[in-house]
């Protein structure tokens, strides 16, 4: 298996998370005035360190078929300011009210409540500015495609509507179906469309793009339940956020329902399927297969 010491995937993975990085920073500049704080926070959570996990599925599943680096760099940085949105808001108090995220305070606490409500939603609009922007593709039908797909992956039957139904968990039973649904949509949607816009950016045929989709689906589902495993299991400190939090709130996860056990084998037979639908792709599609294996032994 690869881990994160591996030389292609590791320093690949870091390569893009800095290149993602200096996008966002020239992106979100800072601001002058009274928008200022807002500018800010909005720095505060984009620039922070993290894996850069969706970027890094935007730009190698492009790579696949020689798309334009500047296309793949531009919805990869938009793609990271959804991601980054959905993190402020879950982390305040009317949420999962979280202090900390990547090893420093969360916006709410760096900042307060009001400016993290419009720091996330500044993020989020910026993301699809930056979609629209002509220098993101030349092709306006691309560029469309790229906005569609995202609202439709970070709206109401995505990324939002999971957050919903996780937030309704006192007035709904959980069983595995339950969570199953809730994660797709939750996680497994940004994941999705991270490998479905390097698709379109690439020209992708019907038939890769199926491929595609199967290994997302199948892999965001595994990257979700190894995250509930490192919250079961991990170390605080390598984390850079508090653990055990769904056991403290009494909230339903895979662990909870499956066992520390099930759950790992769960991760494993997703992680086999999902390397299964990248055959297709033969050896172009090596550093994805290394990033199932990253998943698959996470610690942080």
């Amino acid at each position: 298996m690869a881990d994160d010491g591996d030389p292609d995937f590791g320093q690949r993975l870091t390569e893009i998370a800095d290149r993602v990085t200096v996008a966002l920073d020239q992106l979100i500049p800072p601001a002058q005035g009274p928008e200022a704080d807002l500018m800010r926070a909005m720095r505060h959570s984009a620039l922070a360190n993290g894996k850069r996990m969706r970027p890094f599925y935007v730009i190698e599943t492009g790579a696949i078929f020689e798309a334009p680096e500047k296309s793949l760099l531009r919805t990869a940085a938009a793609l990271e300011c959804v991601h980054c949105y959905s993190l402020i808001h879950d982390d305040l108090p009317c949420m999962d009210d979280d202090d900390f995220r990547r090893g420093q305070p969360t916006v709410h606490k760096a900042f307060d409540e009001a400016t993290a409500v419009l720091a996330g939603d500044a993020l989020l609009t910026q993301a699809f500015k930056i979609l629209a922007n002509r220098e993101t593709h030349q092709d306006a039908h691309i560029r469309l495609q790229l906005i569609e797909r995202l609202a439709d992956s970070s709206g109401a039957l995505g990324m939002v509507g999971g957050q919903m139904i996780d937030m309704l968990e006192d007035d709904s039973p959980r069983d595995l179906n339950t969570i199953t649904r809730m994660q797709r949509m939750k996680t497994g949607a940004l994941i999705s469309y991270s490998v479905e816009a390097g698709a379109i950016i690439g020209g992708a045929t019907d038939a890769e793009k199926h491929a595609l989709h199967g290994f997302a689906h199948d892999l965001g589902l595994a990257y979700q339940i190894a995250d509930d495993l490192l919250d079961a299991t991990g170390n605080e400190a390598d984390v850079g956020k508090p653990l055990r939090t769904d056991e403290t709130a009494g909230k339903a996860n895979f662990v909870t329902i499956l066992g520390v056990e099930q759950a790992r084998e769960r991760v494993r037979l997703l992680a086999a399927q999902a390397k299964e639908h990248l055959a297709i792709f033969r050896n172009r599609a090596n550093i994805l297969l290394q990033s199932v294996d990253f998943v698959l032994d996470r610690k942080h």
